[in-house]
C-alpha cells in the first residue's frame, strides 16, 4: 500500500504557516494536526513563556509522532501545523516520515520580520486569548532561535514568499 504524504512547515511566528496548513489540508484532502490546538486543548492557560511552550511540547512530541505514522501507513495524507523552525524541530519530524518511509513535503514560509508582526498583530485581534503570547515581544524570543532550513538536511523544500 503506498503511504500517505506528510507535509511540513517552517516559517517566522506569524508567516502565515496555520494559514498555509489548513489550506494544503483542505486541498489534498488530508488530516490536519495542530500543534496550538492540541496545547490549548490538553495544557489550557499553561503556556505563558517559550520555556512553558518548549515543554508542554515536548509532552506531545512521543504520542503525535506515533500517530502520524499510524495515519501515514493507512495511505492517508497528513498536514501537521507544528514548527519545523529549527536545526532540532525538523530532526524530529524527519524521523516520522523516514521511520516509516513515506514521502514528505516541507513549506519554507519566507516573509520579512514587519510582515510576520503585522500578522501577530491583527492575530491578536481576532484571537484576544492569544493576546498575551502573540506579542514582538515574544516574536523577538522566538526569532532569536529560528534556522532557515538548507538543503544538506535531505527535506523535499518548497519556498514560497507569501500564502500564496
Amino acid at each position: 500500500m503506498e503511504k500517505g504524504m506528510l507535509t511540513l512547515f517552517c516559517g517566522k511566528m506569524g508567516a502565515g504557516k496555520s494559514t498555509k496548513a489548513a489550506k494544503v489540508a483542505e486541498e489534498s484532502n488530508a488530516v490536519l494536526l495542530a500543534e496550538d490546538e492540541w496545547l490549548e486543548s490538553l495544557y489550557p492557560n499553561q503556556i505563558e513563556s517559550l520555556d512553558d511552550y518548549v515543554k508542554y511540547s515536548n509532552l506531545l512530541k512521543l504520542q503525535i509522532k506515533k500517530l502520524v505514522q499510524s495515519i501515514l501507513v493507512t495511505g492517508t495524507h497528513v498536514v501537521m501545523d507544528f514548527p519545523a523552525n529549527t536545526r532540532d524541530q525538523r530532526l524530529w519530524l524527519k524521523s516520522i516520515f523516514m521511520e516509516v518511509d513515506a514521502p514528505h513535503r516541507l513549506i519554507f514560509i519566507d516573509v520579512a520580520d514587519d510582515v510576520c508582526l503585522k500578522q501577530i498583530e491583527k492575530r491578536r485581534e481576532e484571537y484576544p486569548d492569544r493576546a498575551r503570547t502573540d506579542t514582538p515581544e515574544m516574536f523577538k524570543a522566538v526569532t532569536r532561535y529560528f534556522n532557515e532550513p538548507t538543503d544538506d538536511e535531505g527535506f523535499n523544500m518548497i519556498s514560497v514568499s507569501s500564502n500564496e
